[in-house]
């Protein structure tokens, strides 16, 4: 498999190599507000519910499994053996061993994907087969070394017995779980085909003859006109522009975006993907007409088709999984630790001036979706500016002797552990949300920023790669913001938890330099 450099494959000609931010094309500004033809409309306006991931979902059958085999095997164990024997490390060994092993003959069966869990024979079949092959060897080992023995035989047949019982009930009810997410649209990779034309229908079929395949093809977006790109292709409508494509997106769930086009048509791909990167999906380019052919291991593949990695979404399936339980854990223990300063903020900021004591504000969250944004008010009620059109500068008469105290300090953000622990709409650490008309010399930012909206792949957060590294504060010049940018898709494409923990670690050290904060 390659990676695809399309931030490279996307630099503004007028920005030296360092620049991360401007590595792809330019939005329409104000993108949410673009009118989609009528198809569209409707077929973005369909309820779609979240997606679950096949690989966390496997991962927990797996663990399940595991505590399943082995909590019968210990339960056993205690109500029959050790009454009688007491305490012996050799039944927990071969528990612990006999699971280990089944978790790998299962994996070996292949049992432990999507298609397997849908089909109740196939799936029971392989599983009754692989326990009982993995519990045969551990009795011919036993046997053969001569400590047979050494075990209860009523534990070994209740154990194996009532082990299948469990396995053979559990898949039974996750077989019927997985078909009903399925049909929901929950276990589907949302799909749209970005070019028509012969290319695109003969991707289009050949994702169609998949036998068992998990895509659910949404439609086809193409810049090209009717006569060139027909208004249907293998059956699948057509239904907007590129740019279409972005603003779709946004408004409904999509998960792969395959480029049919071929690999030649270099400019018309370079194009694509300079619109298209910014969106938090999987990005694929289509080999399966290509002439020009790469290693195998070039490729990955959806079913038979052959396919070069552009991007990937960022964050998903365990390390999603990861931040979620970091964000959730950690920024309600923060929340807690925080209850009592924030209490004093409140008081102080109702003794000082009128008015409440939060300010809410939309801002730009994941996708670019509008979030509410909570920080304690730092401006005297009737000067406060929600849309944020006039940044806020030193020395500003808007600002109350309490609010200035809290902005230096950045104590105004506190309520924003609101928005990670209990909303969920916020993470500790990731790019800063930014107010929906915030400008730099007097541009709006994606005006003033090739790619802004790529910082929107991923959810946002209190504190920053780019906060941690300087750059908080007043953005009213348009480097500001663009140096922001860089450090915000600097941290997308690099991000661990530890990346998060180390970000976290520097923020109080980061918040002693208040020079640029007002």
């Amino acid at each position: 498999m390659i990676e695809i450099d399309a931030r490279k494959m996307v630099r503004a000609a007028d920005v030296q190599a360092a620049s991360a931010a401007t590595l792809a094309g330019r939005l329409p500004a104000r993108a949410e507000k673009r009118a989609l033809g009528a198809l569209a409309t409707a077929v973005a306006s369909e309820k779609v519910p979240a997606a679950i991931s096949h690989v966390v979902l496997a991962g927990f059958v797996r663990t399940a499994e595991f505590l399943a085999i082995a909590g019968f095997g210990l339960f056993i164990w205690a109500i029959y053996v050790y009454p009688a024997e007491g305490f012996a490390w050799r039944y927990v060994a071969a528990i612990l061993g006999i699971a280990t092993a089944a978790i790998a003959a299962f994996e070996w069966a292949e049992i432990y994907d999507v298609a397997a869990f849908r089909s109740r024979v196939t799936q029971l079949g392989r599983l009754g087969l692989a326990w009982t092959v993995v519990f045969l060897i551990a009795l011919a080992i036993a046997f053969f070394a001569k400590f047979a023995d050494m075990y209860s035989r009523f534990w070994a047949a209740t154990w194996f017995g009532g082990t299948v019982f469990l396995l053979f009930a559990g898949r039974t009810m996750l077989s019927s779980l997985v078909r009903h997410w399925t049909r929901e649209g929950r276990l589907v990779r949302r799909t749209v085909i970005v070019g028509g034309s012969k290319a695109g229908e003969a991707l289009v079929d050949a994702l169609k003859a998949q036998a068992d395949s998990d895509l659910a093809i949404c439609g086809v977006f193409d810049d090209r006109s009717d006569e060139r790109s027909p208004p249907r292709i293998a059956g699948v409508p057509k239904l907007g522009s590129v740019d279409d494509l972005v603003e779709f997106a946004r408004r409904t769930r999509i998960d792969l975006l395959l480029v049919s086009l071929p690999i030649t048509a270099e400019e018309r791909v370079l194009q694509m993907v300079k619109k298209l990167w910014v969106l938090p999906v999987d990005l694929r380019l289509a080999a399966h007409m290509s002439r020009l052919r790469f290693r195998p291991r070039a490729y990955s593949y959806i079913g038979n088709v052959p396919v070069l990695d552009i991007y990937d979404k960022p964050i998903t399936d365990w390390n999603y999984v990861s931040k979620w339980l970091f964000d959730r854990i950690i920024g309600g223990l923060l929340l807690l630790a925080a209850a009592p300063v924030m209490a004093l903020a409140a008081i102080a900021i109702k003794l000082d001036s009128k008015g409440p004591v939060f300010f809410k504000q939309n801002r730009y969250g994941f996708n670019n979706e509008l979030i509410e944004v909570y920080k304690f008010r730092s401006m005297y009620a009737d000067q406060a500016d929600a849309d944020a059109r006039k940044l806020v500068t030193k020395d500003d008469a808007r600002v109350t002797r309490v609010g200035r105290f809290l902005r230096k300090t950045s104590l105004d953000e506190l309520p924003q552990l609101i928005n990670v622990a209990l909303k969920g709409n916020l993470s500790l650490v990731g790019p800063r949300p930014h107010a929906v008309h915030a400008q730099a010399d007097n541009q709006l930012y994606d005006e003033v920023v090739d790619g802004y909206f790529a910082r929107h792949r991923v959810k946002p957060g209190i504190t920053g790669w780019a906060q941690v590294n300087g750059w908080r504060g007043e953005t009213d010049t348009q480097d500001k913001i663009q140096r922001r940018v860089e450090h915000d898709l600097f941290y997308i494409e690099n991000w661990s938890v530890l990346f998060d923990l180390y970000i976290l670690a520097r923020t109080p050290f980061a918040l002693l330099k208040t020079e640029n904060a007002y």
